[in-house]
Formats: C-alpha cells, structure tokens, sequence
C-alpha cells in the first residue's frame, strides 16, 4: 500500500488525545508551578466553614477520591467521583477541561498528598485544600449528602424487559466487541461525557453500566451533578451483567477498533 494508505489504515478510528496533552506541552515548554508550592497549597487541611467558602468564593470543584463503592452511599452535593484506585489522573485530565479549574478533594483518609501530586503530574496545579476528617465531618457539621442509586444485575435484568434507557460508558471499541443486544442499549462513552451531554434528557430515566463500574460512577456523579435527578448504577458493570446470564452478543471487532 501507499504511504497515505498505511498511514489512513492505522489511524482509523483512532479517538482525539486527552485534551490535556497540548497543555501539558505548553506547560513543558514555557514552565509550571513549583512543585513544593503546589503541594503546600493543596495539603492544607480545611475544616467544613472553610471548605464551603472556598468552593463558594473559588467556584471550586468538589473531587472526590474515595472509592466508588463508598461515594455511593454518600457524597456532599455536585460532588464528582474519580476514584484515586482506578485511571484517576487520565480521567482527570480527559474530563476536567480547565487545568486551572480551582479544585477541593475529599479524600480517604492519609490520601492527600498523593492525589495532589498525581493532579500535578498530568497538569492540575490549582488544588485549594481538602475536607478535613472528609465526610464524617460534613455530616457532623449538619451538611446533606447525596446518594446514587445502585441496583444488583438481577434487579436489572428484571427492569431490562421494560421501558429503560441504558448508557454503556464504555469506549466504542468495547462496545462493537462485546454488548447487550437490547434496544434500549446506547453507546454513551465517558471520554466524551462534555461533548454529547446535550443528547440527554434531565427528564429522563437512566440506568448506566461500564465494563466493573469504576467509570458508571463518575459518569453517574457527573450527570447528578448537572441537574439529573434520576441515574441509577448497575453494581458491576458487563462483567457481572455476563455472570448474571443476562443475553450477551460478541461482535467480531471492526478493523477500526482493532
């Protein structure tokens, strides 16, 4: 084959770079932040007064890095869940679009220092402190928490039948290789959550799954966050909807997916 045409096969279908790359290229280029500066910012300990007027007076986001298994049971209000054990620094980069985006965590316990240098690493310098004591503080202080519903795959091959939206979070190539065969089924990837949130309806009813349930979370924080109301998490992901016996159909992968 030509060169044009070995370049065009191997580049088909392959999805943008994170839009944090090109920053991160600038930042090498033209210098960044020191990093004990960074760390010293990010570090400080906030009781739940000065967690509030930071986000109140900052616009910061609430990151929250606990695991999605524990987020679910209660989080502070517009809260985004991005795991620290899981792809947190790419997530991070491929959905907080601002790398200057003022940011306070709620972290586990003894976790901080190592979610701020792990935002430093791909770029977000801007961390204002963290919830001291985290939730239990919160809610001591009288602060109202959240929840995202979650059901077991049984529960959801009983509602599967009926009248459902379901966002499959994952990439497009898991999808086209292996997929519930059901119409109420969309490819809804959270690499691209920003760009296509105006293809849903706040109105509407969604149950989300991935591939273990690490992106259904923050794709599920995310959706709340911005006015959605009713979003509800299948616990497990495509693994446990396959051990469930739910009806599964494998697609040979297209060649742009390969």
């Amino acid at each position: 084959m030509t060169r044009e045409e070995f370049i065009k096969e191997v580049t088909d279908g392959l999805v943008n770079p994170p839009q944090y790359f090109p920053k991160n290229v600038s930042m090498n280029k033209f210098g960044y932040e020191d990093i004990e500066k960074v760390m010293e910012k990010g570090t400080v300990a906030l009781n739940t007064k000065m967690f509030k007027e930071v986000v109140n007076a900052e616009g910061a986001l609430i990151l929250d890095t606990r695991d999605p298994q524990t987020f679910k049971d209660g989080y502070i209000p517009n809260s985004i869940n991005i795991g620290i054990n899981g792809g947190f620094a790419p997530w991070v980069g491929t959905l907080i679009v601002d790398s200057k985006q003022p940011i306070v965590l709620i972290t586990e316990e003894g976790k901080e220092k190592e979610v701020v240098t792990r935002l430093s690493r791909v770029g977000y310098d801007n961390t204002l402190g963290f919830l001291a004591r985290g939730i239990e503080a919160w809610t001591e202080s009288g602060g109202e928490l959240n929840k995202i519903e979650s059901i077991s795959t049984k529960e959801f091959g009983e509602r599967l039948n009926k009248s459902i939206t379901v966002l499959d979070a994952r990439k497009e190539g898991e999808y086209f290789s292996e997929r519930l065969e059901n119409e109420n089924v969309k490819n809804f990837p959270l690499d691209f959550i920003n760009e296509n949130m105006n293809e849903l309806d706040k109105n509407e009813t969604y149950h989300i799954h991935c591939a273990g349930g690490y992106r259904s979370m923050i794709m599920s924080s995310i959706l709340k966050s911005r006015g959605f109301k009713n979003v509800i998490d299948i616990a497990g992901g495509f693994k446990a909807i396959k051990e469930e016996g739910l009806a599964v159909t494998q697609y040979a992968c297209p060649s742009t997916m390969l």
